[in-house]
C-alpha cells in the first residue's frame, strides 16, 4: 500500500471514529463518513469492505490495550499492575474521547457490535480481574466481592468525565493527565483497602 492510500485509509477511519461518537454507528451513513474525509465512496469499500469492517478497524487501529504482553513486567505485582492498566485506560481516555464514546454508545444500545468490543477490551479487563483477585489472595487488596469490585474499578475508569452531562455540576477547570491520573489511581487504591497510603505506591 503506498503512502497516499494510507493516508486516504487514515482519513476516513478518523472521520469514521468523530462521526461514530458523535451520531452512533446506525446514524452515520458511509457517506457522510466520506464527505468529512473528503474521500471517494468507492474507497470503502476498496480499503475496508464496508461499514461492519470500518468499525473492527478503528479498534484495531486505535486501542492498542489489547496487545498486554509490553506491560507484562507491571502486570507480576497486583499493585503495579493496577497502577499501570489505569494509567494507560486514563491516557486513552483523555487522549481519545471520541473512542470512548463510540464504546459507549455501542454498549448503551447493547448492539451487535458489542462483540466486537468485547473481543480488543476484555483482555484488558479480565486481566484487572485477575489482578485483583491475586492481590485480595495475597492480603495487598480488602474487599468482599470481585464482581462488584470489578464493576467499581470498570466504572470509575469508563464513565468518568461525561462532561456535556455532567458539567452543571462541575465548578474546576478540566484536569490535565498527571492530575487525573493521580486522582483516579488514589480513590481505587484506597477503595481496594491497599495498606498504608493510597500516594506511596504512585
Amino acid at each position: 500500500m503506498s503512502s497516499s492510500e494510507r493516508d486516504i485509509k487514515m482519513k476516513i477511519l478518523l472521520a469514521a471514529k468523530r462521526l461514530f461518537a458523535k451520531q452512533g454507528f446506525d446514524g452515520t451513513s458511509v457517506r457522510q463518513i466520506c464527505e468529512e474525509a473528503g474521500a471517494n465512496v468507492a474507497l470503502v469499500s476498496y480499503h475496508f469492505g464496508g461499514k461492519d469492517n470500518m468499525f473492527t478497524a478503528l479498534f484495531q487501529t486505535f486501542f492498542p490495550g489489547a496487545d498486554l504482553s509490553k506491560y507484562e513486567p507491571f502486570l507480576q505485582d497486583p499493585v503495579k499492575g493496577v497502577l499501570k492498566l489505569v494509567e494507560e485506560v486514563t491516557r486513552l481516555r483523555l487522549n481519545d474521547p471520541e473512542m470512548f464514546l463510540v464504546i459507549q454508545h455501542e454498549i448503551l444500545k447493547n448492539t451487535p457490535r458489542v462483540a466486537v468490543i468485547q473481543q480488543y477490551i476484555f483482555p484488558v479487563w479480565f486481566k484487572v480481574r485477575e489482578l485483583l483477585a491475586r492481590g485480595r489472595d495475597e492480603g495487598v487488596f480488602r474487599f468482599r466481592s470481585l464482581d462488584n469490585t470489578l464493576f467499581f474499578v470498570l466504572g470509575t475508569l469508563l464513565f468518568y468525565k461525561n462532561i456535556e452531562y455532567f458539567g452543571p455540576l462541575l465548578t474546576e477547570p478540566a484536569s490535565g493527565f498527571d492530575e487525573m491520573y493521580r486522582d483516579t489511581a488514589v480513590f481505587l487504591l484506597q477503595g481496594l483497602g491497599v495498606p498504608g497510603k493510597a500516594e506511596d505506591y504512585l
